[in-house]
């Protein structure tokens, strides 16, 4: 399966780099290119692309209305968003995530993690980058924490046996599969499986909802460290 590429970007230099990269994949193929956010939603009607490669700052209608638009129109669902962006600060992750994005993305990420980024969200997965996941968890650590007694929402847990609930708490303190394989003694694999078994069972669409949910109900601290 080839999945096939929509470029939103203002500068036309980094439209060029990304469509020389993204071409030379034998699974990938460019098919549009969008200076602003509105040319982005036009294309995407027209070219029914699999995933949006979309930034945020551009004239003529920003990257965020673009995403909200392109996530919300009923005839491009099988459509998924990944913003790449130089500006990795919480605001612009909340807002993209609002939106409906799938991916989070800085433009300083290695072509290899470029690629395999896109990779990810087109198979359905969601995915922010380091950078993202620490901003979004260091926005719920701001936040006072929930009163004396059991959190609010705490009981929605219950339904995740002590393994997901372990996998979840420390997915919250931005830890990749990865390392969290390494630390509970499991493959990567596994943790992902039960990332995902997690999420179904609490009803939240992608990886930072999880995370955000650990905080909102008190499955880890506002204040504990990573």
């Amino acid at each position: 399966m080839t999945i096939r590429v929509l470029l939103a970007d203002d500068q036309a230099l980094l439209r060029g780099a990304f469509r020389m990269l993204i071409d030379a994949e034998d699974d990938m193929e460019v098919v549009g290119e969008a200076s602003n956010g509105r040319e982005a939603v036009e294309c995407a009607r027209a070219t029914r692309p699999d995933l949006v490669l979309m930034d945020i700052r551009m004239p003529g209608g920003d990257g965020l209305a673009a995403t909200a638009e392109i996530c919300g129109s009923e005839e491009l669902s099988g459509t998924r968003v990944l913003i790449l962006t130089t500006f990795e600060i919480d605001e612009y992750i909340a807002q993209a995530l609002r939106a409906g994005a799938d991916g989070f993305l800085g433009k300083g990420a290695a072509p290899a993690e470029l690629l395999a980024a896109i990779r990810t969200v087109a198979v359905g997965d969601a995915l922010l980058s380091p950078a993202a996941t620490r901003a979004m968890i260091d926005r719920f650590r701001a936040q006072p924490g929930p009163a004396a007694g059991a959190p609010a929402g705490a009981e929605r847990l219950e339904v995740l046996t002590a393994r997901e609930r372990e996998v979840m708490a420390l997915t919250a303190t931005g830890l990749t599969n990865e390392e969290i394989a390494e630390r509970i003694f499991v493959s990567p694999f596994t943790v992902r499986t039960h990332v995902h078994r997690a999420m179904a069972k609490l009803d939240v669409r992608d990886r930072a909802q999880l995370v955000a949910l650990a905080y909102q109900c008190g499955l880890v601290p506002p204040g504990r460290p990573a």
